[in-house]
């Protein structure tokens, strides 16, 4: 679905929208109650991650509780859910196999770190300039991959390291107390809205397996979560220029894999909780959970699409869902291991599966076949890039063919009529002059056949860049080869102090454009140089 029908679908299954903190004590048990469904639905996924890592499952548990707690208190976006997530787990392979987990935690302050400064520089406002085709496609490719990486939970242990996936009674049991799950959490809201919906379906399969003994993959068979508080603990590893050779590409990839992913999910509940801004000081919280995470033994993190889906729309839309639900998680692995390790893991995936169900945008079947080829390729195209490698690679290279498609259409614009005046030709330009149209824009002239005088209007035109002086510069030279007069009108203030050779022949008027471009005008040298 589209991000106005997220929206919807939010509030078909949620409460109510919330203020920024509960204002009754009926919101305030919502809050908590959806907290407590995010921290269930946290543990397998924390552990999961950490096993992709090559770590301690506790190293990932931690991490969730850290990275959720503080961006919880300080996050651009109350309703986010932060924690350990894949995304960032299958970069941080090849650095714990080659160097070790210490190694990791000293690249997660440094990745910490990184992102603060791009808090600080408030370099999150350019989420903005991701089209909502590549926000489709990474609705839709996010949830696939949410959907693939519960299908490990049908995979059972071989004996011998490795596991098989189940076959008969076993897999019959699974997929039914999953569909047990999803038909709980679809019927719960039209009976009552006091219980989070996803809570009643892990609490109820959970009682019928726990009940009737029912065998089947739980928590615990995952690993157990029994730990203490994380302790503070610098990474041992030596301060040394060749340490931050080692950690300083993956802490950048780290860094820039969980803002992509934090900032697109900001944007995502803010649709859903009528929410704007925040970016910086997203960036700025993700740093600082980051930073303090590896320091106290954790592998990192970002915002999670799937558990924030569950959050809002469980009724969490404060951070009070937020913090309660790493609060929550710390007292699973402090004090209730025993009872959580219990839990069915067919009622975790089924709430996994309605995340994937309300996430994805069916919709997007419809606007393929509506919207321009390029956008329609762009949604697929992310959609298929995040599935196969990562969040990060997908949007990018979504950005690039969209301002490229943007650039290619844009270029095609340029264009001039002609007139007589005075007995000069006027060619009355028409499209925006920019470094991909200026090839298009130097084939409307024609020096050698033009009259002397030659009139140049730049009106229906805008000069948008170093590349569009350059041309402009050239047509004069051209034109002075030929030992005829050119003369340029419209262009901006800017224009005529950057304009060299062609700086003479524009002519003064009172309605000028007054718009700026961004160059910048060496007097001495007499050359033009772009930012």
């Amino acid at each position: 679905m589209t991000r106005s029908a997220l929206a919807a679908f939010a509030a078909a299954v949620s409460p109510h929208h919330a203020p920024a903190f509960p204002h009754s004590a009926s919101a305030l048990r919502t809050e908590l109650l959806s907290g407590l469904t995010v921290a269930l639905a946290l543990v397998p996924e924390a552990v999961a991650f950490a096993f992709v890592a090559g770590v301690h499952p506790l190293v990932g548990l931690y991490a969730a509780f850290l990275v959720g707690l503080i961006t919880a208190l300080i996050g651009g976006r109350p309703g986010m859910i932060s924690g350990a997530t894949g995304a960032l787990a299958v970069v941080m392979v090849s650095l714990v196999a080659d160097h070790g987990v210490e190694y990791l935690f000293a690249a997660v302050v440094l990745m910490g770190l990184i992102q603060i400064a791009a808090g600080l520089l408030k370099l999150g406002k350019f989420i903005r300039l991701v089209p909502h085709p590549v926000m489709l496609g990474f609705v839709n490719g996010l949830a696939i991959v949410i959907g693939l990486a519960q299908l490990e939970q049908f995979r059972l242990p071989d004996g011998a390291g490795g596991h098989v996936w189940m076959t008969g009674w076993p897999l019959v049991t699974m997929l039914a107390l999953v569909a047990a799950t999803m038909a709980i959490i679809w019927v719960m809201p039209r009976l009552t809205r006091a219980i989070p919906a996803p809570l009643a379906g892990i609490g109820i399969v959970a009682a019928l397996v726990i009940g009737f003994g029912i065998e089947v993959p739980r928590v615990g068979d995952l690993a157990s979560i029994k730990g203490g508080l994380p302790a503070f603990h610098l990474p041992t590893v030596p301060f040394s220029m060749e340490t931050l050779k080692i950690i300083l590409p993956y802490s950048v990839i780290l860094a820039a894999i969980g803002l992509i992913e934090s900032l697109l999910t900001l944007n995502l509940v803010g649709e859903i909780t009528g929410k704007r801004g925040g970016a910086s000081q997203e960036c700025v919280a993700q740093g600082i959970a980051n930073t303090v995470t590896g320091f106290f033994g954790g592998m990192g993190g970002c915002a999670m699409i799937g558990q924030s889906m569950i959050n809002v729309t469980s009724g969490g839309r404060t951070r009070v869902a937020a913090v309660a639900a790493a609060l929550f998680l710390l007292s699973f692995i402090l004090f209730a291991s025993p009872l959580i390790e219990q839990i069915p893991l067919a009622a975790l995936v089924g709430v996994m599966f309605m995340v994937v169900i309300g996430t994805f945008a069916w919709q997007s079947f419809r606007v393929l076949r509506k919207v321009p080829r390029v956008d329609a390729v762009v949604i697929v195209l992310v959609t298929a890039i995040t599935v196969a490698t990562d969040l990060a690679t997908a949007v990018v290279a979504g950005v690039i063919v969209s301002a490229l498609a943007y650039a290619w259409q844009n270029a095609k614009r340029i264009h001039a009529t002609t007139a007589e005046e005075d007995g000069a030709k006027v060619y009355r330009i028409e499209g925006p002059l920019f470094f991909g149209s200026t090839d298009g824009f130097s084939e409307i002239f024609a020096p050698e056949t033009d009259p002397d005088r030659v009139i140049v209007d730049f009106d229906g035109s805008r000069v948008a860049d170093q590349s569009a002086l350059a041309a402009i510069e050239a047509l004069a030279a051209r034109y002075e080869a030929q030992g005829k007069t050119l003369v340029l009108r419209h262009l901006s203030r800017d224009c005529h102090a950057l304009l060299n050779r062609a700086g003479q022949l524009m002519v003064d008027s009172e309605d000028d454009p007054d718009y700026g471009i961004a160059v910048d005008y060496d007097v001495k040298a007499g050359v033009l140089g772009g930012h």
